[in-house]
């Protein structure tokens, strides 16, 4: 262990706590973890402050290690569409483990798993992954082999995953943290990305004329969530769905995020579904693995022919179909019926409306964006945010008194105000009356806030 010792945890009158607070464990960390987190938001950098180290989750409710309840608006960045510890999920979960936690050999969980994404999309096949990112970096991989081209477009402020080529300009923890560029992607590699502005066509339209036959594809979020939320303007996706097959390229939809949340067919149920086209390739994650590490990619047959062992286009993963994240993935799916959505939606629909009224009140200019049931909120803006630079413009220095006194009266929200709110089909009228009694103190704390001294 190279000299390390762990530290027994005490509590302040210097007896040993068989239980570390959130504090202790956070300072464990910062020893043998970078930041002393995994994924980088988490370090509440964008907040201040100790990150909550979560010991449980049950419904719509997360406990931390100091025994704190909390309401969770986060719901695992997403994948917690039924809530924590599902009865259903948790059996077959015990179920699958019990036979065996991976083969390396394909099993039937995998193949129902995949049957369920083609039934519910407009995918032909589906490759599965273990995250979100594999999915879009082997979605980026076989468009470059399909088409032969080298070229990717791709929306400042989408976020496709820590995938080298797609983290100019992105979203999410890469705006959270303030990074302008990221050391360790050399420039070569990011020399065929092409970065326009989300939700303009003119400029789509400028990159075709000049580099349409070098462009291998189009990556974008199905509805942006990685700046807040950001939904396309009507029939911008349709509109990038014809542009590329016009050109010979392919679109692809990540939908990681909105994948079999929004709607049982994702936000393409909300655009495609009704406008009559699909994209090419589709990414998927977050829900469709139940909690689990899983993701998939899957697009048009022809497309998806050009995969080893088929094709020559290689992709490959140890844990790729693990069993027991596909059985995770398939109950959740399963158990996602019509009800279950109209039951977040309106619950999403409900926390809207007191946001709104809550910051109205205290005379906080604000924008309050949706995406199906996912929402965020842009503050110090009048205005609809409709890319990367109006997200920008926001006065984000309010976000921090009011994540921490939302915190403070037990809701857990995203640390970033770059980030989307998540809901799920478990929270209740409780869950409403804490969100109700928590935000008008929230809401007087960002009014309060003070501008921060520009140098």
């Amino acid at each position: 262990m190279r000299g390390y010792a762990r530290p027994t945890p005490t509590s302040d009158n210097g007896r040993v706590n068989a239980s570390p607070s959130s504090q202790q464990w956070f300072d464990r960390a910062l020893v043998v973890s970078p930041g002393g987190v995994n994924s980088p938001v988490r370090a509440f950098r964008a907040v201040g402050g100790t990150p909550r180290f979560m010991v449980g989750g049950e419904g719509a409710w997360l406990t931390d290690a100091d025994g704190e309840r909390y309401l969770d608006l986060i719901g695992s960045w997403g994948p917690m569409l039924l809530g924590h510890a599902h009865p259903e999920v948790v059996a077959a979960v015990q179920a699958a483990a019990g036979h065996g936690t991976s083969f390396g050999t394909p099993s039937p969980p995998e193949v129902e798993l995949a049957e369920e994404i083609v039934a519910r999309t407009p995918v032909d096949q589906v490759r599965l992954v273990s995250s979100g990112t594999e999915a879009t970096m082997s979605a980026l991989r076989l468009a470059r082999g399909f088409t032969g081209r080298d070229m990717v477009v791709k929306f400042a402020g989408c976020y496709h995953g820590h995938v080298d080529a797609l983290l100019a300009q992105a979203g999410s923890g890469v705006v959270t943290l303030g990074l302008p560029e990221t050391p360790g992607v050399p420039a070569h590699v990011t020399a065929d990305t092409v970065v326009l502005p989300y939700n303009d066509r003119a400029a789509v339209e400028a990159a075709f004329a000049e580099l349409g036959p070098r462009i291998a594809c189009v990556i974008t979020e199905a509805a942006a969530g990685n700046m807040g939320v950001v939904p396309p303007e009507p029939g911008f996706n349709q509109f990038l769905s014809e542009t590329c097959r016009s050109h010979g390229a392919l679109l692809i939809s990540d939908e990681v995020m909105t994948g079999f949340r929004v709607t049982s067919s994702g936000h393409w149920g909300l655009d495609g579904a009704r406008e009559g086209w699909s994209p090419d390739l589709m990414t998927f994650g977050k829900v469709m693995g139940g909690g689990f590490p899983a993701a998939a990619f899957g697009g048009r047959g022809d497309v998806m022919a050009q995969l080893a062992p088929n094709g020559p286009v290689y992709q490959a993963g140890t844990l790729s179909g693990n069993p027991v994240a596909t059985t995770a993935g398939l109950t959740t799916l399963r158990l996602a019926d019509e009800d279950v959505y109209d039951r977040v939606d309106s619950w999403s629909g409900s926390a809207q409306s007191l946001v709104t009224e809550a910051l109205s009140q205290a005379g906080v200019p604000h924008v309050l964006q949706t995406a199906g049931s996912m929402f965020s909120v842009f503050w110090g803006v009048t205005e609809p945010v409709t890319d990367f630079a109006g997200a920008q413009a926001q006065e984000t220095w309010r976000f921090a008194p009011f994540f921490h006194a939302m915190l403070d009266a037990g809701v857990h929200l995203p640390p970033s105000a770059y980030e989307c709110w998540f809901v799920s089909a478990a929270h209740d009228d409780e869950a409403l009356s804490r969100m109700a009694a928590a935000l008008p103190e929230a809401a007087r704390a960002a009014a309060a806030a003070p501008e921060p001294t520009r140098t």
